[in-house]
């Protein structure tokens, strides 16, 4: 009885991959690169332009006090011999001041810029979402992956189509 049991159930077990997959549709599956399209979608670079022109007189500003500070140390490195000890004293606590008010300002502007370009990133990933979105319906994808997979073939990588329609929309 366990014998004939295991034969049916062997049977049944054998056969019932041919069923499903007879039934089964055939689907259309993609694969998108991101950390790609982030690199080569002309909204990116468009993006960087801005951010660079939003940025540019605190950059600016920036590297003007650096040579400022560069410019007093040279002058007191020149100097300092003929000083006496509180006047170089008061000048390299001048200096040490404006080097520690410098790193504060760059701080807070490499923090600002972070923000912002994370910002012009969300944006960016919008877009490319709407985009993969357009391109499912009118190709008529099934799926279209982009995050967390092992491994993609590149038949259905379709990251470089992408960027075309992201081209295509600014």
């Amino acid at each position: 009885m366990i014998k004939k049991f295991s034969a049916i159930f062997l049977s049944v077990f054998l056969l019932l991959p041919l069923s499903v997959s007879a039934e089964m549709e055939i689907f259309k599956i993609g694969y998108v690169v991101v950390e790609k399209i982030l690199k080569e979608a002309p909204q990116t670079a468009a993006s960087n332009k801005k951010l660079e022109k939003e940025f540019k007189s605190r950059t600016d500003g920036l590297q003007k006090k650096v040579k400022a500070i560069q410019k007093q140390e040279k002058d007191f490195n020149k100097n300092s011999v003929t000083m006496s000890d509180t006047e170089r004293q008061k000048a390299q606590k001048k200096i040490q001041n404006s080097k520690i008010e410098i790193q504060r300002i760059e701080r807070e502007l490499r923090e600002d810029i972070d923000i912002r370009r994370r910002e012009e990133i969300g944006k960016l990933q919008q877009k490319i979402n709407e985009a993969i979105e357009e391109m499912a319906k009118t190709d008529k994808y099934d799926l279209i992956l982009y995050q967390g997979v092992a491994y993609a073939s590149k038949e259905i990588d379709i990251t470089d189509k992408l960027i075309k329609v992201l081209s295509k929309t600014k």
